[in-house]
């Protein structure tokens, strides 16, 4: 099922991509793994998933930290695709390879605090908030570039890109102005300066709109694992 369901995804994908114009090649999937099991998650490493996402630190330690997973653990890449809260900073880097939820300045020097601790180079994103919903986070679109320049400053991160979650809609093509906007906020920044490469945006529901709107990573869950356990 596993790998029907990924070959599905990665067919729509390049259909996607293509239809923009773009290489298939410059999206990546991320394989979002909350509530999903050990096993059901090496399957996934078996059948060449390799980049994982987790919503909370502390799930993601049961996992990065097991046996299983842990002898796998150079062909996984872990991302943090959920809110962090600063206290939690220190396990995160020590969890994660891209952090795609940075949403302020305290949490940006928090991470570079604890990065350097270690002699990590942190890859981060920031997540800006694109709509009026309360349950989601992020930078408002004034707050985003005094972010940047902040990060810029932080030499023990790396700022990739920009990270956007859209209010749930049945229809994906409701989500396409987010999308665009995010692409829209991206190129800005670029003409600012700022060396912004990824965008991180897109799900089960939406992910081809997004990756015509220019995703460089969808982060996808139900789609590949099933509807997932209350």
């Amino acid at each position: 099922m596993l790998l029907n369901n990924v070959s599905a995804i990665f067919k729509k994908m390049s259909y996607a991509a293509m239809r923009a114009g773009r290489n298939p090649e410059d999206v990546k999937l991320i394989a979002v793994t909350k509530t999903v099991g050990i096993e059901a998650i090496k399957e996934a490493v078996e059948i060449g998933l390799r980049k994982f996402g987790e919503n909370r630190v502390q799930e993601a330690q049961k996992k990065v930290m097991s046996d299983e997973l842990r002898v796998m653990s150079e062909r996984i890449e872990w991302h943090l695709i959920g809110h962090l809260q600063k206290n939690k900073a220190k396990y995160a880097v020590n969890l994660f390879d891209l952090i795609h939820t940075v949403d302020s300045v305290e949490l940006a020097e928090e991470l570079n605090k604890q990065s350097e601790k270690t002699g990590k180079i942190q890859r981060v994103l920031v997540q800006v908030k694109l709509s009026e919903e309360e349950t989601k986070q992020g930078v408002s679109e004034n707050e985003m570039m005094p972010l940047l320049a902040a990060i810029k400053h932080l030499y023990n991160l790396k700022l990739d890109g920009l990270m956007t979650m859209p209010p749930f809609f049945e229809d994906p093509e409701m989500a396409r102005p987010y999308f665009k906007r995010l692409r829209e906020l991206r190129d800005e920044a670029e003409k600012r300066g700022f060396s912004l490469p990824e965008l991180s945006m897109g799900m089960s529901n939406d992910f081809e709109v997004a990756i015509e709107e220019g995703a460089t990573m969808v982060r996808i869950g139900t789609a590949i694992f099933g509807e997932r356990e209350k």
